[in-house]
């Protein structure tokens, strides 16, 4: 079977393409950032709330207890 130049050079260029291909995928790609919001302010009522409850828990812990 006799063997044409053009077939070896569209084979090549199809190995070559395909490797091209292969390399490209391989980087990895950085999606576009979205942009940051602010973080949101600590509400003192809020931070105030949560002390009391817990306070009120180990109040009712030290009751338990004694």
């Amino acid at each position: 079977m006799k063997v044409e130049n053009k077939t070896i050079a569209a084979i090549s260029a199809a190995v070559q393409l395909y490797m091209q291909a292969e390399a490209q995928a391989a980087i990895p790609v950085e999606p576009a950032r979205a942009p940051q919001v602010p973080a949101p302010v600590y509400s003192l009522w809020a931070l105030s709330g949560r002390q009391a409850a817990m306070e009120t828990r180990r109040f009712w812990q030290m009751r338990l207890c004694r």
